[in-house]
């Protein structure tokens, strides 16, 4: 079998670096190439340092759309914006795309799904296998208890993190409310502060909490008369997220053009 090529935008920042590794390391991948912003210090650098192999002969570059049109797949961890416009160069090239980007608005989660009508698009808010499983058990347990069970999700992350609540919260949050047949819109409660009066009914809440070097702990806890249920998640490394995206890109390399999550890349959709 030939083996899929995968390009790296972003390739310089700390989910790159670790996305270029772990394709080093895995069977049936070659690193296609890779990109950052001309200004940047690793512009012009063999990718082979950054991923820590050796050199492989591919320079980073900033032609993003060059990247598009020579690989087989091509993953971003950036920015929403950046990521938007990436999703556009994958639906003219017809590339496979893996979006670990978050962060996105409605109107960007909007355009990506447009793209994906031109191009096998995978976009997860967390790549980890493990949070994929959470999410699927959280809709499930959604569905079995009803709303006599409160639903508060708990987060935390580094002092870094720039965005809350986390893109994998809303997403366990998403996850419950199908399992309730709701909408997430209707029922988040995101933040509650002085005089709030009793919890409301059917409400899913959620709690963020910031400090020191935490990679990412998710906590989804139904909360009934007389007993609770804890689903926790704990990331102790970042490599859960590289190594998930890697998974994606060799499912989606073959598909047909479409918006596809985690959970079809698992096979639990």
């Amino acid at each position: 079998m030939t083996d899929i090529r995968v390009g790296v935008i972003g390739c310089g920042g700390r989910m790159g670096r670790m996305v270029l590794s772990e394709l080093a390391a895995t069977k049936g991948c070659r690193i296609a190439g890779g990109t950052e912003p001309k200004e940047s210090a690793l512009f012009g650098r063999d990718l082979g340092d950054i991923a820590g192999t050796g050199p492989l002969g591919l320079a980073v570059t900033d032609k993003a759309e060059t990247l598009f049109a020579g690989a087989d797949v091509v993953i971003d961890f950036t920015t929403p914006a950046a990521s938007v416009l990436h999703a556009g160069m994958a639906a003219r090239t017809g590339t496979a795309f893996v979006l670990g980007t978050t962060g996105l608005d409605d109107k960007q989660l909007a355009a990506v799904a447009r793209a994906a009508r031109k191009a096998p698009i995978v976009r997860a808010a967390n790549m980890s296998l493990g949070v994929t499983l959470l999410a699927a058990l959280v809709e499930k347990v959604a569905s079995v208890l009803g709303p006599d069970y409160d639903i508060e999700i708990v987060e935390m992350h580094h002092r870094h993190k720039v965005d809350a609540p986390s893109g994998t919260a809303l997403a366990l949050g998403e996850a419950a409310a199908a399992g309730r047949g709701v909408r997430l819109a209707k029922v988040g409660q995101r933040s509650r502060d002085g005089y709030t009066g009793a919890r409301r009914t059917g409400d899913i809440g959620f709690a963020v909490l910031r400090g020191g070097d935490v990679v990412g702990d998710h906590s989804v806890v139904f909360a009934g008369a007389g007993e609770r249920i804890e689903l926790v998640h704990r990331a102790s490394s970042r490599q859960i997220f590289a190594r998930g995206a890697v998974r994606a890109a060799l499912w989606v390399a073959d598909r047909k053009p479409g918006l596809y999550s985690m959970r079809d890349v698992l096979g639990i959709s």
